[in-house]
C-alpha cells in the first residue's frame, strides 16, 4: 500500500484533533532526560571524605597536571582502547576538543613540519551524511569545505571515501563511527581496515573519530562492536592519522563530564607541547569526583546498564509504533539501532520539511529538517532524525502519533 492508498479525510480528521490537544513536546535534541541524570547523583558525594589528594600525591584543588589526573586519564584510555599515556582528558564537552585539534592544525600545522591549513589555499573534509550536524557547524566555523558520502549499514561508502582521499586538497574526514548520529549504524571491521589502510594524497590527513556513543548499548546481549581503529592504523603505519574522541557527556552529566582524546604518542607530545600554556589545568575536581565513582570501564558498563533501562523501552516504543502505523504502506523506512541516542527516518522524497512543519503546528519539536546535511540542505528533503530519549514514555507515546499522523498525511496529500 502506499500513500494513494490511505484515507485522507480520515487523517485529516486525526490530524485536526491532535492539534486541539495543544500538546508542547520537545524531540529536538538527543539529551538525557531527568532520571538518566539522577542515576549520577551520587557522584556529587564521591569527595565528601574530603580527600582530594589523586594517586600521583597532587591536591586535585591546586594548579598542575594539564593533562588530566592518571585515574581519568587511565579511565579514558580503557575506554577507548590506547595507553594511558595517549590521552590527554579534558573537561566536560568533547566537541571543544575537536575544534582545539582544528584550530592547532589551522594555526601550527596538525605536526611539526607540515604547512598551518590557514596558509592553504583550500580545506576539505569527507563528512559521511546524513550526519552530526554540530560536526557540519564545526567545520563551517573553519571554512572546511564538506564532501558528502553516503552512510551505509557498515558505514560510509568506502569506494567514494578512498577516491575523494586522492584529492590533495581533501585533509581529513569526521565521523561518528559508533551508533552514528543519526543512523545508529556501526561501522565494520572492513571499514575500519580500509579507513586506516587507505592512500591519502595529503600526508597530513587526519581522520577525527568521534566515539560519542562507544558504551551506549541498549541490549546485553545483543549490540554491535567496533575496532579498534588506533590499532589498526598502526597495523598500516599509518597511527598519526587519526584523532580520537568521547566523552561523559551521556554517561553522567551533559553539562558536567569529563573527556579525553587519545591519539599516537608523536601526536600527543605534540598537542601537549601546545596546549600546556592555553591552560593551567582543566577541572581536576570534577576529574578525581568521576574516577571514584566509575574507577574503570567495567564501573561505567554496570552503570551503562541503568541508562539502557531507562532509554530501551523508548526506542521500543518508537519502533513498534513506527511498525503499527506505517508498517507495509511503503511511505517511509527507518533504522533499528542497537544502541546510541537517534533513529533514523526516511520519508518520502519531498515530504520531510512538511512532516516536520505538520508536527510543530500540533506541538511536537522535532529537529529541523536538513539539520543532519552540511548548510541544513537534504538534497532528497526526506531524512528525519528522531531523538526519543528526552521525553517522559507517555509524552512520546503522544508525540508518535502525532509523527505518524502527520507522516500519513504528507504521504496522502503527496500522492
Amino acid at each position: 500500500m502506499t500513500g494513494n492508498k490511505i484515507n485522507l479525510d480520515e487523517v485529516l480528521k486525526k490530524y485536526e484533533d491532535l492539534k486541539k490537544r495543544g500538546l508542547k513536546l520537545d524531540m529536538s535534541r538527543g539529551k538525557p532526560e531527568t532520571a538518566q541524570l539522577d542515576l549520577s547523583l551520587p557522584m556529587l558525594h564521591a569527595l565528601d571524605d574530603n580527600n582530594f589528594i589523586s594517586e600521583n600525591g597532587m591536591d586535585v584543588r591546586n594548579y598542575g597536571e594539564f593533562k588530566g589526573i592518571p585515574e581519568v586519564r587511565r579511565l579514558l584510555a580503557e575506554i577507548l582502547g590506547v595507553p594511558m599515556e595517549q590521552v590527554l582528558a579534558g573537561g566536560s564537552s568533547s566537541i571543544n576538543m575537536v575544534s582545539d585539534a582544528l584550530r592547532r592544525c589551522f594555526i601550527n600545522g596538525p605536526m611539526p613540519g607540515f604547512t598551518p591549513w590557514a596558509k592553504l589555499g583550500k580545506v576539505k573534509f569527507i563528512c559521511p551524511v546524513p550526519g552530526y550536524d554540530w560536526h557540519f557547524h564545526l567545520c563551517d566555523t573553519y571554512g572546511i569545505e564538506l564532501l558528502q558520502v553516503e552512510t551505509r549499514e557498515d558505514g560510509p561508502d568506502m569506494d567514494e571515501v578512498e577516491r575523494l582521499a586522492k584529492d590533495p586538497d581533501v585533509r581529513g574526514m569526521i565521523c561518528v563511527p559508533m551508533y552514528s548520529n543519526p543512523t545508529g549504524f556501526t561501522y565494520s571491521d572492513a571499514t575500519v581496515e580500509r579507513l586506516a589502510a587507505m592512500e591519502t594524497a595529503a600526508p597530513d590527513f587526519r581522520l577525527i573519530w568521534d566515539n560519542a556513543y562507544c558504551m551506549h548499548h541498549l541490549y546485553d546481549d545483543d549490540r554491535d562492536s567496533l575496532a579498534n581503529i588506533y590499532d589498526t592504523c598502526a597495523k598500516h603505519g599509518t597511527e598519526d592519522r587519526v584523532l580520537m574522541f568521547t566523552s561523559t557527556s551521556k554517561i553522567t552529566f551533559a553539562g558536567g563530564g569529563v573527556c579525553a582524546m587519545a591519539a599516537s604518542p608523536a601526536n600527543i607530545a605534540y598537542a601537549a607541547g601546545l596546549i600546556r600554556y592555553q591552560l593551567v589545568c582543566y577541572d581536576k575536581v570534577n576529574q578525581l569526583r568521576h574516577t571514584r565513582f566509575l574507577p574503570d570501564k567495567k564501573a561505567v558498563e554496570e552503570h551503562m546498564k541503568k541508562h539502557a533501562n531507562i532509554v530501551r523501552p523508548k526506542f521500543e516504543l518508537v519502533l513498534g509504533e513506527l511498525e503499527r502505523e506505517l508498517g507495509g504502506l511503503e511511505i517511509a523506512s527507518w533504522s533499528k539501532p542497537k544502541g546510541g541516542y537517534f533513529i533514523c527516518f526516511a520519508a518520502q522524497k519531498g515530504c520531510a520539511k512538511k512532516i516536520i512543519r505538520l508536527c510543530e503546528e500540533a506541538g511536537v519539536k522535532l529537529t529541523p529538517a536538513g539539520a543532519t546535511y552540511p548548510h541544513g540542505v537534504d538534497p532528497q528533503d526526506s531524512i528525519i532524525r528522531i531523538a526519543p530519549t528526552y521525553p517522559p514514555l507517555e509524552e512520546l507515546r503522544q508525540a508518535l502519533a502525532v509523527f505518524t499522523t502527520a507522516v500519513k498525511l504528507a504521504a496522502a496529500e503527496k500522492a
